[in-house]
């Protein structure tokens, strides 16, 4: 378990998204090494125990402009600037591109991407005038690599990347530092809301056979396979959440950090990969037909 004393905090932790998985896990290990940790989910009644270990407990929704200022505002008022902001908040909406609704498109973006980064714009002026603070993204190793019937998701974990490397030079002058954390698969309830998301997307005509019906059964039970927790790389939520509070606590972190053998690897591999070649695999992965 990691140990911090008082005199070594750098300010209150904010955490979105800890309702469960990593989030949840990382409230945890910051508020038992001794940081008052703001733990904060759509609904507060899934943080029981994290608040009876002594995280103060916040609704938040990342997607809703007035919660996301009150939040800050409190934390602000009550403890001084943010010290570190752990944006973890998202979810991953899956299924072929021609069928996933707009709607569905600017949701994910506005939850995995606008409600991190609003957060962070929200932060950024008390971490100034403190001259110090942390940004800690959850993103993936979907954010390097893109793939067959996650490209909603992966688009999303790619411009986490994009904002971060441009956001750090931004605000490295003023004592601030953005540090991503790039899992692989990870065990957590990410997989019901993935699958859910799948069933979301809408043939364009009802009356007729859906073109890709097929694909979408292969597609839900390809990720089944690839987020079994006994699967292979497959990792648990705390072994994130360490890698999550090493980033957000070490004098001097690398930029990234990338969890796991799959994260580590799979970049270097699709690099070498033609995209031609990438392609064929991942049709035979989830075809259109059982043909």
């Amino acid at each position: 378990m990691p140990s911090s004393s008082s005199d070594q905090c750098p300010g209150p932790v904010l955490i979105t998204g800890c309702s469960s998985g990593v989030g949840h896990a990382a409230a945890k290990l910051f508020r038992a090494a001794g940081y008052d940790t703001f733990a904060t989910a759509r609904d507060p009644s899934t943080l029981a125990d994290l608040r009876a270990a002594g995280c103060h407990v916040l609704a938040l929704d990342v997607t809703d402009e007035e919660m996301r200022r009150t939040v800050v505002a409190r934390i602000e008022r009550e403890f001084g600037a943010v010290g570190i902001l752990v944006s973890n908040a998202g979810y991953g909406q899956y299924g072929p591109l021609e069928q996933i609704p707009l709607d569905l498109l600017r949701r994910q973006f506005e939850t995995n991407v606008f409600g991190g980064l609003r957060l962070t714009q929200l932060a950024l002026p008390a971490m100034r005038a403190a001259g110090r603070g942390r940004i800690v993204n959850v993103s993936s190793v979907a954010g390097r690599v893109s793939s067959i019937g996650g490209g909603a998701y992966h688009a999303s974990k790619f411009a986490v990347e994009a904002l971060a490397d441009a956001l750090r030079p931004e605000v490295g002058p003023f004592g601030i530092d953005v540090v991503n954390v790039l899992p692989g698969p990870i065990a957590t309830h990410f997989l019901t809301t993935l699958l859910a998301s799948i069933a979301q997307t809408t043939a364009p005509d009802p009356a007729a056979s859906d073109p890709y019906g097929y694909f979408k059964q292969r597609l839900a039970a390809r990720m089944r396979a690839f987020l079994d927790p006994h699967g292979f790389g497959v990792l648990s939520a705390e072994t994130v959440a360490n890698v999550v509070f090493t980033a957000a606590t070490v004098p001097r972190p690398r930029t990234r950090y990338s969890v796991g053998f799959i994260a580590r690897l799979g970049p270097l591999g699709r690099a070498l990969t033609p995209d031609r070649v990438v392609d064929v695999m991942t049709r035979r992965k989830s075809p259109l037909s059982p043909d």
